[in-house]
C-alpha cells in the first residue's frame, strides 16, 4: 500500500452520548475479528482448540466498518483489533484501512501474539494502524513453546523490535505472571525497559473456563510483582503512555528508555473507570469481559437497522463490577472468545 492514511483527528465536533447507567463515558470499543489462533496458551485456550464459528456468522470487514461509522458520531473514539489472533484474518490492513478513514476515530492499536508482526508491521502502520500491543510470556524459546503449546519459533524481541521500526508505538509488552511458570522471568522482562522504550505490563492471570490447568495458586498478586520489580532496582511511579493507558499502574527504574506496568483485575479491579465494550467477531456486543450480557449487533446490521437502539441497550446493562473473583464468568470456556 501507499503512504499513511490520512485520519481526520478531532474535526468532527460530537456531544459524548454513550455512558452506562453509572455515568462511565463509553469511547472505547475492542473489536474481534477471528475466534481462530496459531497458539493453545494455558490461560487462554483449550489445547484442543474450540468450536470455530462458520465463516458466514463472522462479521465482514465491511459490516465491521459500518458498526463503527454508526458509533464514531456518539462518541466512539479508540478501537482496538483483537482475536483470537487478529493477523491471521487474511488483508488485515484492508480493515485498518476502512476503519482510519472514518471521521472521529482517533487511535487504532492491535492486540497479537506477535508471532506475524516481523512480516505485517510495515503494511499496517501504511494502512493506518497506530500502536500495538504484543503478548509474550517468556523470552527462552522452550518456554515459549510449553506456555504457547505450539512451536512457531517466535522471537518476541524481534517481533517488537519490527513494530518499533515500522513506527507502530508506544510498543507495549504484556505478560500474564504464571507462579512456578514463568514469575522468575519479571525482572528479565523489566530490564527490557531499561534500553528500550518499550513498555512492558505484568497482568494477573484470571483462571477462568476451561483452563483447568491453572488454578488459584498460580495467581501472583500485583504487590508481589512490585516487590520483584523493586529487587532490579528502585523504581518510582510513573505517568502511563500519552495514548492507550488504560488501567495499568506505571513505573520506572531510574534512567530507563520505557515503563513497567501493573495490570491488577484480581487483586485491585479498575471497574469504576472502565469505558470500553467488545465485539465478539460474530457481532455481539459485550459489555463486560466477564459478565453476562450480550446483545446482537449482526441481525439488525444485516437487516439495515439504526445500530443505536441496540447499542443504547447494551449500554444499559453493563454491570457495575465484573464478578470474575466469584467465578461468574457469563458461560465463557476462553478468553480468546472474546478477545480478551
Amino acid at each position: 500500500m501507499g503512504g499513511p492514511v490520512p485520519r481526520e483527528r478531532g474535526h468532527q465536533r460530537v456531544s459524548i452520548t454513550l455512558c452506562d447507567s453509572y455515568g462511565r463515558r463509553i469511547e472505547y470499543l475492542r473489536i474481534s475479528v477471528t475466534d481462530r489462533c496459531n497458539f493453545r496458551c494455558l490461560y487462554c485456550m483449550p489445547v484442543a482448540g474450540l468450536q470455530w464459528l462458520p465463516k458466514s456468522d463472522i462479521l465482514s470487514y465491511e459490516e465491521i466498518a459500518q458498526i463503527v461509522r454508526e458509533l464514531a458520531p456518539l462518541g466512539l473514539r479508540r478501537l482496538r483489533i483483537t482475536g483470537g489472533e487478529p493477523t491471521l484474518r487474511p488483508e488485515l490492513d484492508l480493515l485498518i484501512g476502512m476503519l482510519s478513514s472514518i471521521p472521529g476515530i482517533e487511535d487504532i492499536s492491535l492486540s497479537t501474539n506477535g508471532v506475524r508482526l516481523p512480516e505485517l508491521a510495515d503494511s499496517l502502520k501504511a494502512a493506518g494502524l497506530d500502536r500495538v500491543n504484543m503478548s509474550a510470556d517468556s523470552l527462552r524459546p522452550d518456554r515459549i513453546r510449553s506456555i504457547s503449546r505450539r512451536n512457531l519459533d517466535f522471537d518476541p524481541i524481534a517481533a517488537a523490535t519490527a513494530a518499533e521500526n515500522a513506527g507502530l508505538s508506544p510498543i507495549k509488552i504484556n505478560v500474564v505472571v504464571m507462579r512456578g511458570i514463568n514469575d522468575d522471568e519479571i525482572s528479565d522482562f523489566a530490564r527490557l525497559t531499561v534500553d528500550h522504550q518499550w513498555h512492558v505490563r505484568f497482568i494477573e492471570l484470571m483462571p477462568v473456563g476451561d483452563m483447568r490447568e491453572l488454578t488459584w495458586e498460580h495467581i501472583v498478586p500485583g504487590g508481589e510483582i512490585l516487590q520483584q520489580l523493586e529487587m532490579v532496582a528502585p523504581c518510582e511511579p510513573a505517568l502511563g503512555p500519552s495514548r492507550g493507558n488504560g488501567p495499568a499502574r506505571y513505573f520506572r527504574f531510574s534512567g530507563a528508555r520505557g515503563m513497567v506496568g501493573l495490570i491488577t483485575p484480581m487483586s485491585h479491579t479498575y471497574c469504576d473507570t472502565c469505558n470500553r465494550v467488545r465485539l465478539t467477531a460474530d457481532g455481539r456486543l459485550r459489555t463486560c469481559l466477564f459478565g453476562e450480557d450480550e446483545v446482537d449487533l449482526r441481525t439488525p446490521l444485516r437487516e439495515g437497522l439504526p445500530l443505536e437502539p441496540f447499542f443504547r441497550r447494551a449500554l444499559s446493562t453493563k454491570p457495575k463490577e465484573h464478578h470474575l473473583l466469584q467465578m461468574q464468568i457469563g458461560g465463557l470456556r476462553a478468553l480468546s472468545q472474546v478477545g480478551g
